[in-house]
């Protein structure tokens, strides 16, 4: 496999852009003999925005001519304040409709894995192990005013939060097509997998990209990508549930070497 600045996998490469990413997330909590349970949307419930820029980083580094190491890194963070329509229940506390309330969600995810590069010519195949990072951070605060009867109110605050992560581990596949020296295509796919613990679950990821190459260190690139998050709390009083996809397009830089 060619190892020049034309082939059709670079030395080193780093791509810094941002995903505009379509969101929708669901949080599901129950008791555990699930008697209880109840699913928000914090989308249409808690007022978070659909649509999200999403900065990521990632960096892919080639040793040899048929390994490598890819690193990727993104981060959400979102929050909202506004009055509930409905009455709603989340982490074992209940918040009443017309509550004025403030919600926060961040999910971080990071990832690192060995690559094996297979084919020639134009085109390379890839198989890559490694693990993933994940880190979900939530808060919840609602204050609203209740009727005593007789005339009066009392105003009461309500909270909860939670910040956990955990380690997976994760398989990678990739495929690179050189059209000629400016132009390229590629396929990625990853899953990241954990069964157990305190925090657990899966997250897949798969990405369609065209990459434009006009200088010798330098490259822009457009992408579709596509994330589903499904990760299970187990707590001592109740469980939880989160499931978000993201999807939309992203556009990045690229230093090459």
């Amino acid at each position: 496999m060619a190892q020049n600045a034309t082939s059709v996998l670079d030395r080193a490469s780093v791509r810094l852009g941002g995903y505009y990413a379509s969101v929708d997330t669901d949080v599901r909590m129950a008791d555990p003999s699930d008697t209880l349970s109840g699913t928000i949307n914090l989308e249409d419930d808690l007022g978070f925005d659909k649509n999200k820029t999403v900065p990521r980083v990632r960096a892919d580094f080639l040793f040899g001519e048929h390994q490598g190491l890819a690193l990727d890194y993104y981060s959400i963070d979102r929050a909202s304040h506004q009055t509930l329509a409905r009455d709603i229940s989340y982490d074992g506390v209940d918040y009443s409709a017309n509550a004025d309330v403030r919600a926060k969600l961040d999910f971080d995810f990071g990832s690192v894995a060995w690559r094996w590069w297979f084919g020639e010519g134009n085109d390379a195949y890839g198989v890559g192990l490694g693990a993933g990072w994940y880190r979900v951070k939530t808060e919840l605060v609602g204050e609203g005013a209740y009727d005593l009867g007789q005339g009066g109110e009392q105003t009461v605050s309500v909270a909860t939060g939670s910040n956990d992560s955990a380690w997976a581990p994760m398989l990678q596949l990739g495929w690179r097509h050189l059209f000629n020296d400016q132009w390229r295509m590629y396929l990625d796919a990853s899953g990241v997998r954990k069964n157990g613990g305190r925090i657990s679950g899966h997250i897949y990821n798969a990405a369609l990209g065209l990459e434009w190459l006009p200088l010798e260190n330098l490259g822009f690139g457009l992408e579709y990508g596509y994330s589903q998050i499904k990760l299970h709390w187990n707590r001592s009083a109740y469980d939880a549930d989160l499931d978000m996809t993201l999807s939309g397009p992203s556009a990045f830089v690229k230093l090459r070497w």
